[in-house]
């Protein structure tokens, strides 16, 4: 129905402001969190945990130090939990699906020949692994004796594509990437020189590597 000049249109049930007012407190209101409903997971048995073992296996390769993690998750608290694990680990070692040597090999091999990272990026990630230190340093050995540390950083540089810096925030970067992958101060130092880098530019060097290492 029209409204007509002078006649005021029917008052609402409520004044807008007490309307939104109610409206706006209701969306303010927090529902509360619904959880979904669910049995927790029953411990596995030793013939359960060597099938998920190994499908964890089949994923991708993993330390004995990373599986025990997953399966730690998947087994009944306490020793005998620890009992199953040991069970499953040592039928895993004896078929070869579980192997830290195999494992540090192989993951130095890929990392120094497709990602062209130095001796202590490789290093560092195999203790985060859980690999034991004198394992560590036999692979490392044998995989890094005889590598020219300052060739491998330069193909790091090329395969990253980074050129000569032009300037001292890119000279920081190029340090930064190249502390980061694994290299040495020295080797560092020496390919910035060899760019003609400012010494003034190389004074962070220092400072870098002592961070990368929590010195």
């Amino acid at each position: 129905m029209p409204f007509f000049r002078g006649l005021k249109p029917p008052a609402p049930s409520g004044t807008f402001p007490e309307v939104f007012k109610t409206r706006s407190n209701c969306w303010s209101q927090k529902l509360p969190f619904q959880r979904k409903s669910g049995k927790a997971r029953e411990p596995l048995n030793e013939a359960g945990l060597h099938e998920y073992a190994v499908k964890a296996l089949g994923r991708h390769m993993r330390t004995e130090a990373e599986l025990r993690r997953l399966m730690n998750a998947r087994v009944e608290p306490g020793e005998q939990g620890e009992a199953v694990m040991d069970a499953v680990v040592r039928r895993l070692k004896e078929y070869g699906y579980l192997d830290d040597a195999n494992f540090a090999e192989t993951y130095a091999r890929l990392r120094q020949e497709n990602q062209k990272l130095g001796e202590r990026r490789v290093r560092q990630d195999l203790q985060q692994k859980g690999v034991g230190a004198e394992l560590i340093t036999e692979t490392l050995d044998a995989r890094y004796g005889q590598t020219n540390e300052e060739t491998l950083a330069r193909e790091h540089l090329e395969r990253k594509r980074i050129r000569k810096p032009v300037n001292e925030k890119e000279t920081a970067r190029v340090m930064r990437r190249l502390v980061t992958a694994g290299f040495s101060t020295g080797v560092i130092y020496k390919i910035l020189r060899q760019w003609d880098v400012p010494d003034e530019a190389l004074g962070a060097l220092e400072n870098l590597d002592e961070e990368r290492h929590g010195l």
